[in-house]
């Protein structure tokens, strides 16, 4: 990802929660704010509740390289979290990109 660097931070997520815009569909729920920077900041959250860690992490994966491949046309600037919900276990890869 050329344009943006991984959220990692307990306290980013948390703001970007409270003070961010959401928007959900049917298997994720993006939340955007902006950041003051020139590049994207990206979070991926995927809770337990959606299955054992290989199905996490395919989710995690999939969202990613979703993202990587569109990261050119979004706008710079933003912290961006993905949550998922647990219809994102039965998804595929071209429903979680759109």
């Amino acid at each position: 990802m050329v344009y943006t660097q991984s959220l990692k931070q307990n306290h980013l997520f948390r703001r970007i929660y409270q003070r961010g815009k959401s928007s959900a569909g049917r298997s994720l729920v993006v939340y955007c704010r902006k950041n003051g920077t020139d590049y994207n900041r990206l979070g991926l959250t995927v809770g337990t509740k959606i299955g054992h860690a290989v199905v996490r992490n395919r989710i995690r994966r999939r969202v990613r390289e979703a993202y990587r491949l569109s990261e050119a046309d979004y706008r710079r600037g933003y912290d961006i979290v993905v949550v998922a919900r647990s219809r994102a276990a039965e998804a595929g890869y071209q429903e979680l990109a759109d």
